[in-house]
């Protein structure tokens, strides 16, 4: 059968967008998975980012997250463009604040799409553009007791 994108399902969803938070409570990956399941969709693609225990060569103890007020406006406005771009069928992001310890989760992005590849560039362009430009700053503690803050998450 030849390939066509005529049907429908091929486009992008009239409102693609449906979960999008920045929180102080734990992240749930079934919550993220459920959110961007499309009968439309071919290909999803998850993302999940945890506190690993080094940075730099130097040990991690523990991680801080914090972000500007203006922070989910700006992760919606990422995924609105990515929602643009890409025939998404659905998105979610999510992104941990507060203290966090080595092998907690601190953000879980997902996107479907008609084919995976669509899928596949469509995640990795969400997490790429939530790290540069969501205000989501990383405040970590070493194990030599020195410290730093990483900008924009």
């Amino acid at each position: 059968m030849a390939q066509t994108y005529d049907h429908p399902g091929e486009q992008a969803a009239t409102d693609p967008i449906r979960l999008l938070a920045i929180r102080d409570t734990p992240l749930s990956l079934d919550e993220v998975f459920t959110a961007v399941g499309d009968e439309a969709a071919g290909g999803t693609a998850l993302f999940v980012g945890t506190v690993r225990n080094h940075d730099g060569g130097a040990d991690v103890d523990k991680l801080g997250y914090s972000s500007h007020p203006t922070a989910e406006a700006e992760l919606r406005r990422i995924a609105e463009k990515v929602a643009a771009d890409f025939p998404v069928r659905a998105l979610a992001a999510v992104h941990r604040v507060g203290d966090l310890t080595v092998g907690d989760l601190a953000v879980v992005v997902a996107v479907s799409c008609p084919h995976r590849a669509e899928a596949f560039e469509a995640c990795r362009r969400l997490i790429d553009d939530l790290k540069h430009e969501v205000p989501i700053w990383k405040h970590q503690t070493f194990s030599d007791g020195t410290e730093e803050w990483v900008g924009a998450c």
